[in-house]
């Protein structure tokens, strides 16, 4: 029994196999195929370029704002249209209840001084009360308003604090952080690598995380990256494999920022749109800038 099996162990797969192409109910079971298809699917699988690796590394960044707290000033023209607006609604307005209230004591007062009223001195008595009452609560109006003293739109000590979120709380402001780059620390929006395995926004909101405080609660806009930047490294970090960059921006505004007793884990800035090319690489400033709101 071992030399037929040995013979038959020694034989070729493919003489093997070729029996079925000649037996019919074998070829409507099997697929047929030779020794040439094989040799030249292992060919093409050895000379098959692997695909390269990108030279530009992914990553997330995200763009966060915090929105106006107060209105802001209005311009001239604004002032003016907004005089003009209160003048025509006064003008086309009907009086209130107060108004009325005062244009009846004051027919009360006319009619008391004139000869008609002299018969009905205990009806007077109670309408002059009225009229006192009524200045009264005028007069009580007018003091509340003298003694009211707003609270001051512009604080100069919070708003020269560039790492406060509460200075220049007429205008959006956006979160900077100081981050190394190569061997030089660049003032750029919160960035982070991509991870595999994870979103881009995912790893926007991990670079967020990172580096901003516990008690700052943002809103994401969209799954979807509104901006795209592309930079390369320094001369001295730059290699065949490592180029560069591509960074995703997203976009986020600040839901609650309460204060905490926490430190940040790094510098932060919170800057308007107008103060940020004073920190930003040109180039990079103006792609934020295209994506920053404003009022």
């Amino acid at each position: 029994m071992a030399a037929p099996c040995g013979r038959v162990a020694s034989r070729p797969l493919i003489c093997f196999l070729s029996r079925y192409e000649r037996n019919p109910v074998a070829n409507s079971i099997f697929r047929p195929f030779s020794s040439s298809s094989l040799c030249r699917a292992n060919l093409r699988r050895k000379t098959a370029p692997e695909t390269p690796r990108s030279p530009w590394n992914l990553m997330a960044a995200v763009c966060l704002q915090r929105l106006p707290v107060i209105s802001a000033d209005l311009s001239p023209i604004e002032q003016r249209f907004a005089r003009m607006m209160q003048q025509m609604e006064m003008e086309k307005s009907i009086l209130s209840d107060h108004e009325l209230r005062l244009m009846d004591d004051a027919e009360r007062l006319r009619r008391k001084q004139s000869a008609e009223a002299e018969d009905d001195d205990d009806e007077d008595d109670h309408r002059e009360q009225d009229i006192v009452l009524t200045q009264d609560l005028e007069d009580e109006w007018e003091r509340k308003f003298k003694e009211f003293q707003p609270a001051p739109r512009v604080i100069d000590e919070v708003d020269k604090d560039l790492g406060s979120s509460s200075r220049l709380l007429s205008e959006p402001l956006v979160l900077l952080s100081q981050q190394q780059v190569g061997s030089d620390k660049l003032w750029l929006l919160p960035q982070a690598q991509w991870i595999p395995g994870e979103t881009l926004r995912d790893t926007a909101q991990r670079a967020l995380a990172s580096i901003s405080e516990p008690a700052l609660e943002a809103t994401f806009l969209g799954p979807a990256p509104c901006g795209v930047y592309k930079y390369k490294l320094p001369s001295a970090t730059r290699s065949s494999t490592l180029v560069g960059a591509k960074i995703f921006f997203f976009k986020a505004f600040v839901t609650r920022d309460a204060a905490s007793k926490a430190e940040p884990n790094g510098p932060l800035m919170w800057l308007s749109k107008h103060e940020l090319q004073r920190f930003l690489k040109p180039a990079y400033g103006t792609k934020v800038e295209s994506f920053v709101f404003a009022m």
